[in-house]
């Protein structure tokens, strides 16, 4: 059975989402960042994948529901990081994975779900970001060499990415195009296209106008 892992940070101001600064505040961007935890988080609880896991930088907070396993992050850069997370997780329970981040709050648990459906044909299942990078990435046969020594937070990690598993000689199923949230004016093109969101809702608590 398919599980959901979550790579994410706990949103402690100045820590998270620093370039929505300005036109937000330290302490406005680590509310946006954590309704957008939480956003994500309930939606993969809402998803029919059991079990899902949760490598967390930081503490767990009140934005986190129940039925979660808490791994800590390990690693320097981000491949290490995402590298680490998919072999944790794979010591808890040997399984096909889907790895998310904490930007994308519009995420449905139907995509979600077509994912991990995706990996039962296919041995990856790969979601592109708009800004080059990527936002989901999944593996039936978890292996960090597929993600180690890939350049990451770059407009060419999910080109470079990509090529790595297909040069790995993976079967690739695509999954939609979604915006991450990194700057300001992400915040406000993903808050209108998920208007329902948790986050939605604190963007606009936070800038009525």
């Amino acid at each position: 059975m398919t599980r959901i892992l979550v790579i994410a940070k706990e949103p402690v101001p100045g820590q998270v989402k620093t370039r929505l600064c300005p036109p937000c505040t330290g302490a406005e961007a680590a509310r946006l960042a954590a309704a957008a935890l939480e956003d994500t988080l309930h939606t993969v609880a809402a998803a029919r994948v059991p079990h899902p896991v949760l490598a967390l930088q930081g503490l767990p907070g009140p934005w986190l529901p129940a039925g979660f396993t808490v791994i800590p992050q390990r690693g320097r850069g981000l491949d290490e990081r995402l590298a680490a997370a998919f072999t944790d997780a794979l010591l808890l329970r040997a399984a096909p994975t889907v790895l998310i981040g904490m930007d994308t709050p519009q995420l449905t648990p139907a995509l979600l779900e077509a994912a991990a459906d995706a990996l039962t044909r296919h041995d990856a299942v790969y979601g592109p970001a708009a800004d080059g990078g990527f936002w989901l990435l999944g593996l039936r046969s978890p292996d960090p060499a597929l993600l180690l020594g890939v350049p990451m937070s770059q407009a060419g990690t999910g080109a470079a990415q990509l090529q790595r598993l297909r040069q790995a000689g993976l079967s690739v199923a695509l999954m939609p195009e979604l915006r991450d949230v990194d700057t300001f004016a992400d915040a406000c093109h993903v808050a209108a296209q998920a208007p329902g969101t948790r986050f939605a809702a604190t963007l606009k608590a936070l800038r009525p106008d």
